[in-house]
């Protein structure tokens, strides 16, 4: 047994036991990878793969748990080259994010300026997606940290370490009557037609659970996962838009007015995901305290260990 024929294993499952797509990731041919699973096979007296005929179709029960070794034998690997990395090049690297189009937008902006002052060194990635597949990414290794809203708390695979709490607020062009409601209630937006987010991003399921507790039901004409486009669509007058608070700026957003709907909707909080028992370069955790000040290293490092209390916000 040995690394090669676990990272088979793996690449084939997470290629949809597609052997020749596995093989063209790891740069080798498929002969060689049916030939090292099948060794590995053998030699623990189990198949790991469900054949039909000679295509590899799912895991076996057997297979389900190799695989689930393999990964977090791969991932300490991976650690243990990080450790390599982190006291022999302290200050350079890469860090690979992903979070949503609000965060990246309007949150990380001057948290990315001061991180990349600090450490010039480091590379820096950052990719945008919905709530699952920021979380995705983590899993698969191709992101580092995930910065989201929705979703994360839904991976157990992930520790979730809140960073702050925000709350949302009614926009509209800057004549429309809406404007003039005081107070601004869930009947008055209702009467509207409404222009807010897919149902997958920032906070969505707080608006409809808002709306289904008084018995309304909004005339939703449009949903976007990007707060710019919701924006647009509002100032030409197709509909009311319901936002994320920190996406509205009265500096640049000057074709529509904004009410304050925080008392509305229950908060939502943005959470930090990161892999159980992660192993994480200094500069990570220099990110992750310029994002959300309360997130100690010393805090962060028991999050990931499985000890210590909730961070809190």
């Amino acid at each position: 047994m040995n690394l090669q024929q676990l990272r088979y294993v793996y690449e084939v499952a997470r290629h949809g036991y597609n052997v020749s797509d596995a093989a063209d990731a790891l740069f080798t041919s498929q002969p060689g990878v049916s030939k090292q699973i099948r060794l590995l096979e053998d030699e623990l007296g189990v198949e790991v793969f469900a054949r039909h005929g000679k295509r590899l179709v799912g895991l076996t029960d057997p297979g389900r748990q190799v695989l689930s070794i393999a990964e977090r034998v791969l991932r300490d690997v991976d650690n243990l080259r990080q450790v390599g990395d982190e006291f022999s090049n302290e200050a350079s690297g890469r860090l690979s994010i992903a979070t949503t189009h609000t965060q990246a937008r309007y949150v990380l902006p001057s948290v990315v300026a001061a991180f990349v002052q600090r450490y010039p060194a480091v590379k820096l990635e950052l990719h945008q997606g919905s709530p699952r597949q920021v979380c995705d990414m983590v899993l698969s290794g191709e992101a580092d940290i995930a910065i989201a809203t929705e979703a994360i708390a839904e991976y157990n695979e992930l520790v979730m370490l809140p960073c702050y709490q925000w709350n949302r607020c009614v926009i509209a062009p800057k004549k429309h009557p809406i404007l003039n409601a005081r107070p601004l209630t869930l009947e008055e937006i209702a009467k509207w037609p409404v222009i807010t987010y897919d149902s997958a991003f920032t906070g969505r399921s707080q608006i409809n659970k808002a709306f289904v507790g008084r018995g309304l039901k909004p005339k939703v004409v449009l949903t976007a996962i990007d707060s710019d486009v919701i924006k647009t669509y509002v100032a030409m007058g197709l509909g009311v838009g319901i936002l994320a608070a920190m996406a509205y700026d009265s500096n640049a957003d000057t074709q529509i007015g904004m009410l304050d709907a925080s008392h509305l909707f229950e908060s939502s909080t943005t959470r930090i995901g990161i892999l159980r028992n992660a192993w994480l370069r200094g500069y990570v955790y220099a990110f992750i305290e310029l994002f959300a000040p309360h997130l100690s290293k010393r805090m962060v490092e028991a999050a990931i260990a499985g000890g210590g209390s909730d961070p809190g916000l």
